[in-house]
């Protein structure tokens, strides 16, 4: 039997216990806000909309999205960096998180100090587009055109330092090709650039061209992941097309301030995995192209690692800098 000096001995840690696990159990308090570091109607709006409706309606508080564009996404992600950690701002990031750091000369965070990953939630093909009016069919005669006629053609993306930017830069580079880069705030503008004829080429993420190729609005020309995506299921990969090495998506991951809780962080994290399982959820994601994932943190950290010395070869290669 305890005795009751052991009792005593114990007693300090039980209530620390008992401390943790109700505020394990309160969070969250009051509205959570989700940062997103780009414009409205964007594909890491779109998806950060879908989950966080669902995160609302199961955890009794609102998670409310806030845009805070500019600056490549910088702007939006220094907040969440700067940003108390306990759980209450959070940040949904694109490909650009890993890119900004080797892209421009001061970045205003820090990818691995000054976050805590919570989940990469899913992927997304990022495509290559042409006006209907553009005499290619394929990527082949695109980049036998372009060669053709040196200078004399743009192509739209998701802004500097974006996976669609950054693996047209490598397609550019490996076929020699003559193109002005036109960077757009998100890939909504963008698409709305080469309908417009504007800018006759796109490189952007698939998710707000799916609706306009499928009303053939647009001709899409390539996705550039391994596989071709079910939302777009007739058109080819760039590795059907005899291109490799220019595999890429664009990740929608959620993050925190560092210092956040780890019992808030793998709270947040079942949560959003739930969400995305919700059928709904599941049915739109589809639609738009995304693909779910719901990584552990310590599986998202190691993507975040990984990445960051793949695009900053990329950025040095083909010597890009934004100051």
């Amino acid at each position: 039997m305890m005795s009751l000096k052991s009792m005593l001995i114990l007693l300090p840690a039980v209530l620390l216990c008992g401390t943790a696990l109700t505020d394990e159990i309160k969070y969250p308090v009051r509205q959570v806000k989700v940062i997103v570091p780009f414009g409205a109607g964007g594909p890491t709006d779109v998806f950060a909309r879908l989950v966080a409706q669902r995160m609302s309606a199961k955890l009794g508080q609102q998670f409310y999205i806030e845009n805070q564009g500019g600056a490549g996404g910088n702007i939006g992600m220094a907040a969440v960096a700067r940003a108390k950690p306990d759980g209450h701002t959070l940040l949904v990031v694109s490909s650009s998180f890993v890119a900004n750091p080797s892209l421009y000369a001061r970045a205003p965070y820090h990818p691995i100090k000054d976050f805590e990953p919570i989940t990469l939630a899913a992927l997304t093909p990022n495509i290559l587009v042409v006006h209907p009016s553009f005499p290619t069919k394929n990527v082949q005669e695109l980049i036998a055109y372009v060669k053709a006629n040196p200078g004399k053609y743009s192509f739209a993306s998701s802004g500097a330092g974006t996976a669609p930017h950054l693996t047209a830069e490598v397609l550019k580079a490996s076929q020699g090709l003559d193109l002005v880069h036109i960077p757009f705030a998100g890939s909504s503008p963008a698409i709305q650039s080469v309908l417009g004829g504007h800018t006759p080429i796109g490189f952007t993420v698939m998710t707000p061209a799916v609706g306009q190729v499928l009303d053939g609005k647009l001709r899409a020309l390539a996705v550039t992941t391994p596989l071709r995506s079910p939302a777009l299921p007739d058109v080819p990969t760039l590795i059907e097309q005899g291109f490799s090495g220019l595999e890429s998506d664009t990740m929608q991951g959620y993050l925190a301030p560092a210092g956040t809780p780890k019992a808030i962080i793998d709270l947040l994290q079942k949560e959003i995995v739930a969400a995305m399982d919700d059928p709904d959820v599941k049915s739109k994601m589809a639609q738009l192209g995304f693909d779910a994932v719901g990584s552990s943190p310590e599986q998202f950290r190691g993507r975040i690692e990984a990445e960051l010395p793949k695009w900053a070869k990329v950025i040095k290669d083909a010597n890009l800098k934004v100051e």
